[in-house]
């Protein structure tokens, strides 16, 4: 099983940007895939950006494409999110999650307690 602590999460001005840590431990995170979801006040948490247990694959939603950046570093057991030009329709917690299997985008396994990142306007 592997635990998940995420970190970089702030208050940033429209515009600016952020870049999320997810560091993994109790087992090696090559093991997985990766994603970061965020939830909004009120909203149902959605999925972000996902990417492969080699890094070859990556996944966008649609209102990230082109702001945000999935990575991994396998031999430091870190996932990052790259967040630019952040705006305040960005404003939710943050979570990093696992899974086993290599769909990007299915149910996962393993979650952090997230990380709070607020814009303003």
């Amino acid at each position: 099983q592997v635990q998940l602590v995420e970190s970089g999460g702030g208050l940033v001005q429209a515009g600016g940007s952020l870049r999320l840590s997810c560091a993994a431990s109790g087992r090696t995170v090559s093991t997985y895939t990766m994603g970061w979801f965020r939830q909004a006040p009120g909203k149902e948490r959605e999925l972000v950006a996902a990417i492969s247990k080699s890094g070859l694959g990556t996944y966008y939603a649609d209102a990230v494409k082109g702001r945000f950046t999935i990575s991994r570093d396998n031999a430091k057991n870190t996932v990052f999110l790259q967040m630019n030009t952040l705006k305040p329709e960005d404003i939710a917690v943050y979570y990093c999650a696992a899974r086993s299997g290599n769909v990007l985008w299915a149910s996962y396994d393993y979650w952090g307690q997230g990380t709070q990142v607020t814009v303003s306007s």
